[in-house]
This record gives structure tokens, sequence and C-alpha cells, in this order.
């Protein structure tokens, strides 16, 4: 194959048999989890919500986790997934760059998030769980667990956030067809839901109110453990698949990326096809552009600060090291609704302080008008969420093109947007409006925070 191969593929022996783990290589350690001490929160303490398992996982500092047979055999069904050339993007743009992206979409749900509902609910299989519980922001990954769990036979509740629970009602259909249960987010089911809506009746629900009330369901019931979709390191750690892939492929033509790009909400598909490339800039072996795209209504790693903060509204998690705007930020409704979360992964934001990677925030009607030229020069309309990454892509295309200059561009197309058309047919409408996030607006957002420990000093 050579450089103008349109869909590059590897077949089941080619996929890869670990994943990835970048706390390896870090140069610098990561600050642990504390309490509201500041005390490190040991290991154990996480077994009220995770199996034991995946607790290990999370804090393991291997290079290298072996991926299951049981689950290996399951991601054959549809991984690897293919690494497509966007020519009809390049033609469109007139750029001399050339633009691959992964294609996650191809996935039974649609998403990346398959990648890590398929092992965590087979973890928690084999840790005897019965029931698990989880939150979902725009539906991918709750119908992603709800996959994962019906395929091990363990009964799924989703805390859905409202707005998304509004604008998205097929997402809760895939998610009832697959066996599972889907609330609106915030409910009257949990004290902390009851709190929210005490305090905040209107409230059109968040990602951290929706974490709280999973949670709380799932410390507080018999045989039930929780499952995360994005943010913490194992989660991020089974999405390493995505990059791993990327990697082969982009062998087997002989190039290599020298920007990539992926949307950041939590984490999740952005530290997936990134992490396995910042491994050889770590090594010296490469030096690419790394670039994580969040949306202007939610600017966590680009006007957030670096701190201690709860991953979710009641501090129920332990607090983390994270970029944030403060666990009670609840942001305004945009369609992107996986990008909907106050704080960014803790080893996405250890990278980033490290210099290891930048960020960029962009507006919802920008992102909606870069998935419009995609979906019409490729024949495929993408997830809002992804509309990000292909908005920054073509930023980069455009800039490859007025310099006159050759670049290889990888984007992660994390999911597609079938189910997602309102937000579509509000921007042909001319209803979709920017949301920005102001100096104003963190002044408020981070009061919730001010009596939490901080990070060291000189971190």
């Amino acid at each position: 194959m050579n450089s103008e191969t349109i869909r590059v593929t590897l077949n089941e022996d080619e996929m890869p048999k670990a994943w990835y783990n970048i706390a390896a290589d870090f140069s610098k350690p990561m600050l642990p989890p504390v309490d509201a001490s500041g005390k490190a929160v040991p290991p154990e303490a996480l077994g009220a919500i995770f199996p034991m398992n995946l607790v290990e996982q999370e804090v393991s500092t291997e290079r290298w986790i072996p991926i299951p047979d049981e689950v290996r055999h399951i991601l054959y069904r549809w991984r690897p997934t293919p690494l497509r050339r966007a020519v009809g993007l390049e033609r469109a743009l007139g750029t001399p760059a050339k633009i691959y992206f992964k294609d996650e979409s191809v996935s039974p749900a649609g998403s990346h998030k398959t990648n890590t509902a398929i092992p965590q609910a087979y973890y928690n299989k084999i840790a005897g769980t019965k029931r698990m519980t989880t939150e979902t922001g725009a539906g991918q990954w709750g119908t992603a667990l709800a996959l994962g769990c019906k395929m091990m036979g363990i009964d799924l509740r989703v805390y859905m956030v409202k707005i998304s629970f509004t604008q998205k009602p097929l997402r809760q259909l895939i998610m009832r067809t697959w066996g599972a249960e889907c609330l609106s987010s915030p409910t009257t089911l949990t004290k902390a839901g009851r709190d929210v809506l005490a305090r905040w009746p209107d409230t059109e629900g968040s990602l951290g109110i929706a974490i709280s009330e999973a949670i709380e369901d799932a410390v507080s019931s018999p045989n039930t453990k929780y499952g995360l979709g994005s943010v913490l390191n194992h989660v991020l750690l089974h999405q390493t698949i995505i990059g791993l892939e990327a990697k082969e492929q982009f062998k087997k033509i002989g190039l290599y990326p020298d920007v990539i790009i992926g949307c950041a909400g939590g984490g999740s598909n952005f530290a997936g096809i990134s992490f396995p490339f910042i491994a050889d800039k770590i090594a010296g072996s490469s030096n690419p552009r790394v670039v994580a795209v969040e949306p202007a209504a939610c600017p966590k790693m680009t006007k957030g600060v670096f701190a201690y903060d709860a991953g979710d509204v009641a501090m129920m998690t332990p607090l983390l090291p994270m970029y944030t705007l403060g666990h009670e930020y609840q942001p305004a409704a945009i369609h992107a609704g996986g990008l909907r979360y106050h704080g960014m992964a803790p080893l996405v934001s250890h990278a980033r302080h490290e210099g290891l990677l930048e960020a960029m925030a962009l507006p919802q009607v920008e992102c909606f008008a870069a998935a419009m030229t995609f979906a019409n020069a490729e024949g495929l309309i993408p997830a809002p969420e992804s509309s990000h990454a292909i908005a920054a892509a073509i930023r980069e295309a455009n800039a490859a093109k007025e310099e006159g200059k050759e670049k290889t561009i990888l984007f992660n197309l994390s999911g597609h947007g079938l189910l997602d058309l309102s937000g579509y047919q509000s921007y042909m409408e001319g209803r979709l409006i920017d949301h920005y996030f102001d100096d104003a607006d963190l002044k408020e957002s981070l009061a919730c925070i001010k009596d939490l420990p901080k990070p060291p000093p000189g971190y």
C-alpha cells in the first residue's frame, strides 16, 4: 500500500493484544487522588465503587496491560476499525494536506465507547457483579454499556443528562432495546438528585449531577458497581486500542501524522487516539502536534485551572488532579452533550501540564458547519462531539493551503451522528447559537473549589 490508499485495514491477528498505559512513561509522576483533608486515597477505597480488578488497572504503572481473550473475541466483531483518508474533504478544501481519520463509528453502538464498555462489563462479570449503574451525556456511553452488560448478563441503570434525554430520545430506545433502564437526570430517586432539584429546579442536568446519582445508587444497592465512560485511568487505558491500531495502519502506508486531533469532553476518545503517539513524543522518536478540542461553552483546558476537584456535583468521588471549571458548573445546553463535563481526565491533564499536548476551544456553529462540509464531502454524518475534531482538522488543512505546505493530519471520528440529527436541523434552520465562557463565569464556577486541597507548590 502507499500514501494514496483510501482505506487502511488490519486483520484480526494485527489487533492489539495489550492496552498502552501512558502513566508508565511520564517523566514526572502524576499526583494521586486525595480526600477532603488532602490525604492520598488508597486504592482499596475505590473498591466500594469499582471491582478490584479494574481498581488495579486504575493505579497501575505497568506499560502494557494484556487484553483478555474473551474481550478481544468480542471486539473482533468490528475491530480493527478502518483508517480512512478523507480525499473528498481534501478536494473540497483544496488543501495539499493529507487528512486521515480513524473511523470509530462502525461499532455496534456507533462510537468508540464500546472499547471500554466491553472490558468494564467483563471485569465486573468475573468479579461477581450482578447490576451496574452509570451516567451518560449524549447517550453514546449509555448505549455502549447497555450492550456490554447485555453480553455479560448484568443488569444496568443509566442516569442520562436531562437535556440529552430530551434532545436524543432514540438513544433511550437503544438502551432499552439492549435491556437497560434509562432515567432523566436529575431524578427524585437519589438524595443527590433531590438536592440538585431543590437548589436548581430548572436545571438541564449535567454529567457531574448524573455521576453523583449513579454512584449513590451503586454504593447503596447490593451486588452493584458503577461504570464510568471517561475521565478515569482505566477507561482511557482501554481506549488506547484506537491509537495503537492507527500507528500500525500508518506503518502500512509509510506515513506518520504531523498533527493528531481529538475532541475532548472527559478525555477518553482523545486519549485513545493520541496516547500511543505521545509515547513516541516522550521517547523522542517523533514530535507530532497533539491537539485536544473542547467546546467554547465548556473550556476546562483553555480557560479552567489545574486543581484538585471532585468528579461529580455531590462530591462522592475522590478529589482528582485535573483541569476544571468547578464541579458545580453546568454548561450551556449545546448539542455535543458528551463534551459537557466540567473537568478533564487526570492523565490528559497531566500530559497537558507537562507540555505534551495543546488545547483549543471552538464554538458549536463552526463545528456544525465543519460537520456539514465533511458530510457532503465524505458521505458520513459525524456526531456533534466529533465535529469539534473535524473543525480543528479543517483549520489545519486550510493553514497548510495558505502556507503551501504538505502535512499529514489525523483525527478521531469518535462516532456517527445519525441519532443526533436534531442538532443538524437546528443548524440548517439557523436556530443554533454559540455559547461562550468568560472570566466572570470562571470566577463564579470556581467558587466551589476554593476550600479544597491544592496541588503542591511548583507542580
